[in-house]
């Protein structure tokens, strides 16, 4: 493995398997919000001359290197086959990359993986939270072995990043990392002016999300339209018990997937957009409603109390009668349409893509600026 020239640009990998269809739309697969964050980074980073880009995903029967809007994107595990051989092939796939810095976001033994390589190679590992539990450490609960070399592979890290200044701070009391907080970002939409007609929910049929209290929703507002786009998520076994529930519900439209450029179009639509996670890092489905004008009403998850500190929408601190109540106030006279104008003015401010990439490019340029000094 060579040594990267630091004179002229600054090299990132960024590692997310399941990202490979928001590259590739034509691949009909699931992905989640740390797929969808790391893939507009890059996408983002990789405009500017100044840096080299790689993206390594798994194996979707792609060629082995493929540039694709200026990231040059690398297979690697295949899915079924054991972890050993997946790990190995993660490991050839950073060497093919030969990078500075290395970037990876959602805890799994793929974290730990990474951090073992850039510290055996001399290169910066940086991690990215996608989940309030990685920070206060209830996703790993009874999970000793893993959280002892998630906290070892943290403590490699040459940066932790954060979604919130909550998760910072438990970071802080959980690990004794001091993180940075780096909020998520998206390209900026025009308004819209399409008829709003719906109540929305979109996600993954994972058990955090809870996507069946939105089923329970539809039925207590009979005169209302629901639109449920709900992705399978990997192993679980309850979803077909889900489609079935939602069949039953006559206002409930249920969508088993649309492609990622076609979602934002959903949202346009839609009065007010549901979210009944139990817990979450930042929602970017957060940003997407609120890059398009559409009020979040949230049964419990609200970092940093962002929705009534913006008036973007509200929380119901997992007070489900208060979830109802605030669903029919926020329906009376239109009142969503003036609460979705906040939270347009919200991400405006908070979430564009081309502020935040700012936000990285310096961070990396100091990150290999430490390398540096290290090295020589």
């Amino acid at each position: 493995m060579s040594s990267p020239d630091n004179s002229r640009v600054t090299k990132v990998c960024f590692i997310a398997p399941k990202a490979y269809p928001l590259f590739n739309p034509d691949v009909k697969k699931v992905f989640g919000g740390a797929e969808v964050d790391l893939y507009f980074l890059a996408t983002e980073l990789a405009k500017d001359e100044n840096f080299e880009v790689s993206f390594i995903t798994a194996d979707y029967g792609q060629e082995n290197i493929e540039t694709i809007e200026a990231v040059r994107v690398i297979k690697s595990l295949t899915f079924n086959k054991n972890s050993l051989t997946g790990a190995a092939r993660v490991w050839q796939a950073m060497h093919a990359a030969d990078s500075h810095i290395y970037f990876q976001e959602a805890v799994s033994w793929g974290t730990i993986l990474v951090a073992l390589f850039c510290s055996s190679h001399k290169r910066t590992f940086v991690y990215r939270t996608a989940n309030q539990g990685e920070c206060d450490g209830a996703f790993l609960k009874g999970q000793r072995l893993l959280k002892k070399a998630f906290s070892w592979s943290l403590h490699k890290a040459g940066a932790v990043i954060v979604q919130n200044e909550i998760d910072k701070e438990n970071m802080h009391n959980s690990i004794g990392i001091d993180s940075m907080v780096i909020p998520n970002g998206q390209p900026l939409l025009e308004s819209g002016h399409k008829k709003r007609d719906t109540i929305l929910w979109v996600g993954r049929s994972t058990h955090l999300k809870r996507p069946e209290l939105f089923i329970k929703l539809a039925n207590n507002f009979p005169d209302e339209t629901f639109t449920m786009i709900c992705q399978e998520a990997t192993g679980d076994q309850d979803y077909k018990a889900l489609l079935a529930q939602a069949e039953k519900v006559e206002n409930l439209q249920f969508i088993q997937a649309v492609p990622f450029a076609g979602v934002n179009s959903y949202f346009q639509q839609a009065k007010v957009f549901v979210n009944t996670s139990d817990s979450e890092g930042f929602p970017n489905t957060f940003i997407q409603a609120c890059n398009c004008a559409t009020p979040i009403l949230s049964l419990n998850v609200n970092p940093d109390d962002f929705i009534k500190r913006h008036n973007c929408g509200i929380s119901c601190d997992d007070n489900w009668q208060q979830m109802l109540d605030s669903l029919r106030d926020m329906l009376q006279e239109d009142r969503y349409m003036e609460i979705g104008a906040n939270g347009k003015k919200y991400v405006r401010e908070r979430h564009d893509l081309k502020k935040i990439i700012k936000q990285y490019k310096e961070l990396f340029e100091k990150l290999l600026q430490c390398e540096d000094k290290t090295i020589g």
